[in-house]
């Protein structure tokens, strides 16, 4: 009879029942929907659980479709096209395979009944994965590691620290991408993240537990309970809820990415400026001194920030927490004290840390409180209020430091905190603060981050430049690091300063900030004494190093570089909101077929066209850089170069590599002081010329929340390379107020600085070039 059943089966004439989806040891279900154009979102749940979705604040608020997809039992092969995807699945283990219209794999999934998840690699590289680098193994120094840009080939408990070493604090997210391939991001559960197979990488749910077993769940999985990790009582044994993207088209899988963890806001404009941070202070005659010195030397400034006290010897405030000012360093009222700031133009900018630290209450709430909210001690309202004082004396905005301590559901909390703060204080202002601790979903938050307490070492600032690409694939797009490192040491020279400056000029934060923190100004080098010594770390600053005349000149040119290229980088923060690509990006993002783009983690492109190798090696005379395809310019000398190879460029200390794309179109201002500054002579357009090219320039007035009601300006401008024509229109999107008013462009041809000066008023515009 057996053998009759088997071959029964294999003709077909016996039909076996439908069989259920078991995960974790239970009955479960698989939904399957559109999330993006490209991307999907993959629900798999106990039957026990009732919400269409596990709550995570990654996620912004939006409606999605029903599935497409919903299964309990599966008796066949069932596949399904919807939209650009199409998924097949198979059970027993159940198996999902995606792939994209043009028939391209995308990604399978293998789920274990343990809850273990498997996807496939391919044995490329892979980034994403958040903020920072491995916690180096036992025995290793940090500084004998190569530098990981690349994910693949390790294991990471995904454990959110406090680091000080080249990568700074570690801020994971399970935001995987492959170039040209595939994106993940598991919203749900926590996981770690196993890439040691070529072949397939592995997903492994956290185990929520309490205090007691820390020490053997660090022993087992490197995971750290109650320091950072999800609430226990949000987990679900058996329940995830993941989003796939179709990598082939970068862009795509960013916008996508930006659509559902909620577009970032825009900041500020002078957020995009130069900042500077102090310690130690002497009293408020000191630091007016300092914003008075950048005026004097014109060297453009936006922003001062001031730490706490505790944290240095002398700081703002009464010893950390504390929302009073210091009465030693405030001689006279700090309310006049920030006036006399702001009518220098800059904005004041205060470090704060959490109140009662590890006493604090989970947070939760809105600002304004919701109806059926609890205003306890640790709802976000009560606290933000203790801040409205300095709100009051004037205070621009804030500098949230540590938390590392909150839960990923609190860190995302407490930049909502501060966004929602600083707006119920001024309705029409744009928020800002500067935070250590970020996670998918922040950016709808005005979400800005910083990589943490870093050591001031050559091989510190090689690695910042692969966190700042990792960061902006998988978090947010605004980034910065401490320029010249926090902690001081030995290596932290004007050489290495202004590498690390050059290289800030080109990050979202451009700020300065540091241990032994003179040294951490524009000029710090030049002066014959370093200041308030503060080893910290055992280190200090060489006074040898001092008096170092080199210095000044080069930050200088750098900011003004910075601010003169303004009309192109508050575009590319419109292009982080509108369209979820960050300012700094991989080179993959824009060369996703080329190889050689894929690994290269020391460099980047700066928007679309400019292409920044920041030289991260002492004493260097040359700098090599990959060109991708196409003809590219040096930015210092016009000199074209052909692309599809790697290039030596001869280097002094004053020339960081930038090239910039036949094709590209470049605004570039006057040089301003600050960002406010009203300038009385035209945008320069630079127009690299041997391929066609466009770009669409945005404006706005810099400040207000008008930008979320679609009032703005843009600008489309295009050049016609044949006919060595350049043509401007009106460009707004759909539903927008375009506020553009006649404004007048110097247009400048590159190579040859052919120039013709022209006045647009918001009309169809051509002009042709002989």
């Amino acid at each position: 009879m057996r053998i009759i059943f088997l071959l029964a089966l294999l003709v077909g004439y016996i039909i076996l029942p439908a069989q259920p989806i078991i995960v974790a040891g239970q009955p479960s279900q698989l939904e399957i929907r559109n999330s993006g154009e490209h991307s999907i979102r993959i629900t798999l749940k106990p039957s026990s659980f009732k919400e269409d979705f596990p709550f995570t604040p990654a996620l912004a608020e939006r409606n999605y479709p029903a599935p497409f997809l919903s299964l309990r039992n599966i008796d066949k092969t069932i596949t399904q096209q919807s939209g650009n995807l199409q998924v097949e699945i198979k059970s027993r283990p159940l198996t999902i395979t995606i792939t994209n219209k043009q028939g391209q794999f995308i990604q399978q999934f293998v789920f274990d009944e343990n809850g273990i998840l498997s996807f496939t690699l391919n044995g490329g590289p892979v980034f994403g994965l958040g903020e920072g680098g491995p916690k180096p193994p036992k025995g290793i120094e940090w500084r004998n590691l190569p530098v990981q840009y690349d994910r693949s080939g390790a294991y990471d408990s995904m454990q959110p620290r406090w680091q000080s070493d080249a990568y700074g604090s570690r801020n994971p997210a399970a935001m995987l991408v492959q170039p040209a391939q595939w994106g993940i991001f598991i919203a749900t559960p926590w996981v770690a993240v196993d890439l040691r197979d070529k072949e397939h990488g592995f997903f492994i749910p956290y185990k929520p537990v309490s205090k007691e077993d820390v020490p053997q769940t660090e022993k087992n999985q490197g995971l750290n309970a109650g320091k950072g990790l999800p609430p226990a009582d949000k987990v679900v044994p058996g329940l995830y809820d993941f989003f796939v993207f179709d990598a082939h088209d970068p862009s795509e899988l960013m916008k996508d990415f930006s659509i559902i963890t909620g577009p970032a806001a825009l900041p500020p404009k002078w957020a995009l400026g130069y900042m500077q941070s102090h310690r130690t202070l002497q009293d408020d005659v000191q630091m007016m001194g300092i914003i008075d010195s950048f005026r004097a030397k014109k060297i453009p400034i936006d922003a001062v920030i001031y730490l706490g006290t505790g944290f240095t010897p002398r700081g703002w405030n009464k010893p950390q927490p504390s929302f009073e000012f210091n009465p030693e360093v405030f001689k006279h009222d700090p309310k006049e004290v920030i006036t006399a700031m702001h009518n220098r133009n800059v904005k004041v900018v205060l470090h704060m840390v959490p109140w009662d630290r590890d006493k604090l209450p989970t947070l939760h709430g809105s600002i304004p409180a919701k109806q059926d909210e609890i205003l306890d001690e640790s709802h976000i309202q009560n606290y933000w209020q203790e801040h409205m004082p300095l709100i009051q004396a004037g205070v621009d905005a804030f500098w949230p430091d540590e938390g590392d301590w909150f839960n990923l559901f609190e860190r995302i909390k407490r930049h909502q905190l501060y966004y929602q703060g600083l707006l119920s204080a001024h309705n029409n202002l744009r928020p800002w603060s500067l935070q250590r601790n970020g996670y998918p979903g922040i950016a709808k938050w005005g979400g800005w981050v910083w990589s943490g307490d870093t050591e001031s070492s050559w091989k510190t600032l090689e690695a910042q430049i692969a966190v700042g690409l990792n960061y902006s694939l998988s978090i947010a797009p605004f980034w910065g690091s401490d320029i010249g490192g926090f902690y001081s040491s030995p290596e932290k020279t004007a050489e290495l300063y202004i590498r690390w400056f050059q290289f800030g000029a080109f990050t979202a934060c451009f700020r300065s900030h540091g241990k032994t923190w003179m040294t951490s100004l524009p000029w710090g080098f030049g002066l014959k004494d370093m200041g308030p010594v503060e080893m910290g770390n055992g280190k200090a600053v060489l006074q040898s190093e001092m008096n170092n005349p080199e210095e000044e000149p080069i930050t200088k040119k750098y900011t003004e570089l910075h601010y003169q290229l303004m009309p192109y980088n508050y575009t590319l923060a419109w292009e982080a909101r509108n369209g979820g690509m960050p300012m700094m990006r991989a080179m993959w993002l824009h060369y996703p077929n080329d190889d050689k783009c894929r690994n290269i983690g020391d460099q980047y492109l700066w928007g679309r066209d400019m292409l920044i190798a920041p030289v991260h090696e002492k004493a260097a005379v040359n700098r090599t850089v990959y060109l991708p395809k196409g003809e590219w310019y040096d930015w210092w000398t016009n000199e074209k170069q052909t692309g599809s190879r790697t290039i030596t460029r001869p280097i002094d200390l004053s020339i960081m590599p930038i090239y910039v794309r036949a094709g590209a179109i470049i605004p570039f201002d006057p040089i301003r002081q600050f960002t406010s500054e009203e300038i009385h002579s035209p945008t320069e357009l630079k127009i690299f010329t041997g391929a066609d090219g466009k770009f669409i320039l945005y404006d706005d007035d810099g400040s207000s929340q008008d930008y979320l009601k679609g009032k703005g300006s843009w600008v489309s401008i295009e050049w016609d390379d044949k006919k060595k024509q350049i043509t401007l229109t009106p460009a707004p999107p759909k539903n927008t107020i375009n506020d553009t008013r006649s404004r007048e462009f110097r247009i400048r041809l590159i190579p040859g600085n052919e120039t013709k000066t022209i006045v647009y008023k918001a009309q169809p515009l051509k002009i042709k070039f002989n």
